[in-house]
């Protein structure tokens, strides 16, 4: 049996492969080379992801889920929110609502207003 001949990398450095809109790769290439030269600038998030402006409650919903480690039928069970709502939610088919965004906040322990 041959031993491992590999030799573990000698640097800090490691390769990321993402999935963007064609249309946004500049930005995201421009924003990755800004931070390997140490630049102080930020981006907002409107620049790198234009797509998302306007969608602010939606996205948050998932951020949040996802924060939690939480798949929709999960977040489904401990709301009693159907599985197909939540994605609707998500997905800017169905609305949020206050009691529900209560729910909501409950369970992905955040403030509800930042579903609304």
């Amino acid at each position: 049996m041959q031993g491992h001949t590999k030799r573990p990398p000698t640097d800090d450095m490691v390769t990321l492969r993402l999935r963007v809109q064609r249309r946004n790769a500049p930005l995201v290439k421009k924003y990755a080379e800004s931070i390997e030269a140490e630049e102080d600038r930020n981006y907002t998030v409107a620049e790198v992801f234009p797509e998302y402006l306007g969608k602010e409650r939606q996205t948050a919903l998932r951020a949040y889920r996802t924060r939690e480690g939480l798949t929709q039928k999960q977040l489904a069970v401990l709301t009693g929110i159907p599985q197909h709502h939540i994605s609707e939610m998500e997905n800017s088919k169905r609305g949020i609502g206050r009691e529900r965004a209560k729910k909501l906040a409950e369970s992905l322990h955040c403030d509800y207003r930042q579903l609304l």
